[in-house]
């Protein structure tokens, strides 16, 4: 074995090491979270939901004052659950999610942040290494291309974070997803270190696949938030009535910001990434041109790509339509990231064609 092969060899080991040490890591992360959501305040929503459920909405408090000399009562106008935005207004006042309001809360949250971060360090780590050991794109097979795609995604929650976004409440969902897709990757997914077929030798690879990347990343994140809506919407439906919404479930519902700050964080990350995922599917036509003489030969992951791509176009056809925001408008965005995960998974697992190149 010469040199460059027993470096290559030892970069690839130590990308081993570090993905697993990462992993180790964003474990604990999960633990901090799950620990900062059991002490953490509930929104604004949920706490003045708490105090009026009891009795009707809108019906009086009587209180008792205490005067210097006598007493005497008065009644106070109970306040009213607001958990819509009103006509003309984009938003609604609601807290801070998971964290913020309890000392505790905010600590167990911010260790759990920190962890993260650590974790994504590492995470970058592996897949710089796994880069060098190939000496190219570390995203020629669905290993690569898992690990790759986890790190994306929290990379866009911490920039998020960075650029004070009010997503402390994505901190939990998010690693448990990467720690899901990080032990598929190592278990069943994983493939050695190896070159890759010569239609893939393109500059197009980094273009195409990063923003192939960079887009699911961020519709995972939309996906998250828009199915946290869903649960959020009845919830504060059932508030709105007057029926009472305890419970676990009811608890941690509490924890989220409101329906409408949900739906519309969603659908602002699905505009905005939308033409970027226009641009990788014209990147891909391009590419198949120039490694298979032609721009478009109905290939499975092709087909699949403009599906989702259509699934993507309905949805925010629909966000702008009157008659299907809300809940209708979050299904149609539900249904075109399963259209992406099947695009990934199924299509690679399941069907064969010219993007069946790298096996698993």
């Amino acid at each position: 074995m010469n040199l460059a092969a027993a470096t290559n060899e030892n970069l690839a080991n130590i990308s081993n090491v570090l993905v697993y040490s990462a992993m180790a890591v964003y474990t604990l992360a999960f633990l901090a979270h799950i620990t900062e959501w059991v002490f953490g305040s509930r929104s604004a929503v949920g706490r003045t939901a708490a105090a009026i459920t009891t009795e009707a909405a809108g019906s009086p408090v009587t209180v008792t004052v205490k005067k210097a000399q006598g007493g005497g009562t008065a009644v106070l106008e109970r306040p009213e659950v607001v958990t819509r935005a009103a006509p003309g207004s984009r938003d609604v006042p609601d807290g801070p999610g998971a964290a913020g309001g309890s000392e505790k809360g905010d600590l167990y949250g911010r260790i759990a942040v920190s962890l993260t971060v650590l974790a994504w360090v590492l995470h970058v780590g592996c897949v710089l290494t796994r880069a060098l050991s190939v000496q190219r794109a570390p995203w020629g097979n669905m290993y690569e291309f898992s690990t790759t795609f986890a790190m994306v995604a929290v990379g866009v929650y911490l920039g998020l974070l960075v650029a004070k976004k009010n997503i402390g409440w994505l901190g939990l969902p998010l690693v448990t997803t990467v720690l899901l897709d990080l032990g598929l990757a190592v278990s069943v997914l994983y493939t050695a270190s190896d070159q890759l077929v010569p239609a893939l030798h393109s500059y197009w690879l980094w273009i195409h696949v990063s923003c192939a990347i960079f887009c699911g990343a961020a519709m995972y994140v939309a996906a998250v938030s828009t199915l946290f809506y869903l649960f959020r919407d009845s919830y504060e439906a059932k508030l709105a009535a007057g029926q009472d919404a305890g419970g676990a479930w009811g608890n941690v519902l509490s924890r989220l910001p409101s329906a409408a700050t949900l739906d519309k964080f969603a659908y602002r990350i699905n505009a905005t990434i939308f033409p970027l995922w226009t641009f990788t599917i014209i990147a891909g036509a391009i590419w198949a041109e120039a490694a298979w003489g032609r721009y478009w030969g109905w290939d499975p992951k092709e087909v699949w790509s403009f599906i989702t791509w259509v699934a993507y176009a309905c949805y925010l056809h629909a966000r702008a339509t009157a008659g299907w925001k809300g809940r209708k408008a979050a299904y149609l965005a539900l249904l075109a990231f399963a259209c992406y995960l099947f695009n990934y998974y199924g299509v690679n697992i399941l069907l064969s064609g010219k993007h069946s190149y790298a096996g698993v």
